[in-house]
């Protein structure tokens, strides 16, 4: 064999185990930082519970929430794979990047929302299960096939699948409903629009390429900064309302009134803006107040985390 068939075909093998898929490509489907998110707040949920559970109960069921919420990622992606393809901010993912085969994302997507209702009834309750296998339906059926790209509110009525999972938490550790749990998904509920609505301000042509109705698309940048303004609002005054609650003591209100007033600050400069000089300063208020905004629900559920956790002590709470 000749050393230039050796070289073509060592490039050969070299190109094809470039575009074999890796561990990280399939784990990639799952949305890792939105699993976070899941996860954290999910473990929340089921420790502010006024009910112990067992240590080994208690990390099934948050493990079982966390596949089910990578489950809706994968199909989220099979689903999504023509306009990811489009935008700037996901090309890069398995499916647009060739990595991962549509198929496999749509295989994997539902072989592990499957195993993630099953176990997690399994490990704590039918209730918990169910209640997963709603919430899983909501993300990928109400939400990704209908919503996105359906209309203007989507990621506001959507936003509901991302806030279920301290109450399943939640339900996970007693079985049953009560307004605590609900506080929590209002938090979550509430804080996503201005969450989504700041990015999609300062990647706006990712969405005007796709074709997805984002607010900044059908309705403008000025309107949707009045939004953000308007929801922000009254994000704050459920943020705070829920200090008085049987979540909620001083430290969480500390924690509420700092990252609330920061957050309303940040709203009214996006309000203020000039629109003739959006361009020139590159959105620098978006996206302060998307990176703030991060920062934000974590404190506001470390805090509830830390009034749980002292509350045997009789120091959490009032």
């Amino acid at each position: 064999m000749s050393d230039a068939s050796i070289n073509a075909s060592t490039l050969r093998d070299e190109i094809s185990r470039e575009d074999e898929a890796s561990f990280g490509d399939y784990f990639a489907l799952l949305k890792p930082r939105v699993m976070s998110l899941v996860v954290f707040t999910a473990f929340v949920g089921l420790l502010a519970a006024p009910v112990g559970v067992h240590p080994v109960i208690g990390f099934c069921a948050v493990l079982f929430i966390a596949i089910g919420g990578g489950a809706s990622g994968a199909l989220n992606m099979w689903w999504d794979a023509d306009i990811d393809q489009v935008m700037k901010r996901t090309k890069g993912r398995p499916i647009p990047a060739g990595k991962v085969e549509a198929g496999e994302a749509l295989s994997l997507g539902l072989a592990l929302s499957g195993l993630s209702v099953i176990m997690l009834a399994l490990a704590t309750n039918i209730f918990a299960g169910a209640f997963l296998a709603f919430t899983i339906f909501f993300y990928v059926v109400v939400y990704t096939m209908w919503l996105k790209r359906a209309t203007p509110q989507n990621i506001v009525i959507g936003g509901a699948a991302g806030a279920f999972p301290p109450v399943i938490g939640w339900i996970a550790a007693t079985g049953t409903m009560s307004v605590e749990p609900w506080l929590m998904f209002a938090l979550t509920f509430m804080w996503t629009p201005p969450h989504f609505w700041a990015l999609a301000l300062f990647m706006r042509s990712d969405y005007d390429d796709a074709g997805v109705p984002m607010l900044t698309v059908t309705h403008g940048r000025r309107a949707t900064r009045v939004h953000i303004l308007v929801y922000t609002i009254l994000l704050a005054l459920l943020a705070i309302g829920t200090a008085f609650s049987g979540i909620g003591g001083p430290i969480y209100l500390a924690v509420a009134v700092v990252m609330n007033a920061l957050f309303l600050l940040g709203a009214w400069k996006i309000f203020r803006r000039n629109e003739d000089n959006s361009e020139e300063d590159n959105f620098k208020a978006e996206r302060s107040f998307f990176k703030l905004s991060l920062l934000y629900l974590f404190l506001h559920f470390g805090a509830i985390l830390v009034e749980a956790l002292l509350k045997p002590y009789g120091l959490g709470g009032w």
